[in-house]
């Protein structure tokens, strides 16, 4: 059987109370917190929290909210998803990920990202305009400082470091460090550039479609000469104690989510019709257990990955829905994920977790 990690992702939804009334902020982050415990203790192996700087989702300082978790918690793997690299600093991003790893053993990963969102750079006083090259010069950066040895590198972003030590050191001494990819060849390509493992967003569309993004990123490695690296997914979805509740559970909370940023970006509205395609042809995991863990193995069975995330939260979906679903998938999902995975034929192109 392959070595795959099931995990979990949210970005702190804001969720409804049972009047459908939004939660504060404060409890959506405690809850996150519990959510993240369950995990732990149903067998999940990593949990995800992604940055967001919008009212709608609670997190927007995933290390904090996980070095609570960390707290809580004995073998999970913490994990931001993503960490908007442009708009930050990535020696802060080392330090904050480095004492992560000190509070939880070993435990801290970071994907970092250039976010599909853009209220950061507004916020943090960068120019949209330099998106692109802020994520290019961050990661190069960023790339060195992981290497925990004196840093020397200069760019346009800050003035130059020279034999520069930056502590912590984390406890680990090596801090595993993805790179989040929304579907463009050129991000998969610069991951493979620097060795670092992948993590695809697939949230529209069949899986199988990312196949030539998995099959590229492991021939860049090949020719720059990097040693394999684990490739991962992270896909939204439900999950129920069948699929109709399932189904009918998410689709306001999607409509919900996926209404507003349409609208925010100029899509085309959400029907019914399109929510279900996704949920029986397409990229959303959603319904019992057992639907789900055959559509989970399908994915890795297609792309030969080595992590799937699953983003639980959707929108408004109460907390109490999301603590169900959560349960279901450390003591149902995965357990059958594991199984039919074990009897199944797998691509065998795998790096190391």
């Amino acid at each position: 059987m392959m070595d795959v990690q099931l995990g979990l992702d949210t970005f702190g939804d804001v969720t409804h109370d049972a009047h459908g009334l939004a939660l504060p902020f404060a409890q959506v982050i405690r809850n996150v917190v519990a959510e993240g415990v369950l995990a732990d203790e149903v067998g999940v192996d990593a949990i995800t929290l992604g940055e967001h700087h919008r009212d709608d989702f609670a997190v927007s300082s995933p290390d904090t909210v996980l070095a609570a978790i960390a707290a809580q918690t004995s073998r999970i793997i913490l994990s931001s998803g993503v960490t908007v690299l442009s708009s930050d600093d990535p020696i802060r991003v080392f330090q904050r990920f480095a004492t992560l790893d000190a509070l939880s053993s070993g435990r801290a990963e970071i994907i970092v990202g250039r976010g599909s969102f853009t209220e950061s750079f507004p916020l943090f006083g960068y120019k949209l305009e330099e998106y692109q090259a802020l994520f290019e010069e961050k990661l190069n950066l960023l790339a060195e400082l992981l290497k925990e040895k004196p840093v020397t590198w200069s760019g346009s972003i800050r003035a130059p470091l020279v034999d520069q030590e930056v502590y912590p050191k984390s406890h680990s001494g090596a801090l595993r460090t993805w790179v989040g990819v929304g579907g463009s060849p050129e991000s998969v390509v610069r991951a493979a550039g620097y060795g670092f493992p992948l993590m695809l967003a697939i949230i529209g569309g069949q899986p199988d479609r990312f196949a030539p993004y998995v099959d590229l990123y492991h021939r860049a490695l090949e020719q720059v000469g990097a040693p394999a690296q684990p490739v991962g997914v992270h896909s939204p979805g439900h999950i129920a104690d069948t699929d109709e509740q399932a189904i009918e559970e998410m689709w306001p909370a999607y409509l919900a989510m996926f209404g507003r940023i349409g609208r925010e970006r100029g899509w085309a509205p959400m029907t019914q019709e399109n929510y279900l395609n996704e949920v029986h042809h397409g990229a959303l995991v959603v319904g019992s257990p057992e639907t789900v863990a055959k559509k989970i193995a399908a994915t890795i069975s297609a792309l030969g990955i080595q992590r799937f995330d699953l983003k639980y939260s959707t929108g408004p979906l109460s907390h109490e829905t999301l603590m169900h679903s959560i349960g279901l998938y450390g003591t149902e999902v995965i357990p059958m994920v594991r199984d039919i995975l074990a009897g199944t034929k797998v691509k065998q192109r795998v790096g190391s977790l």
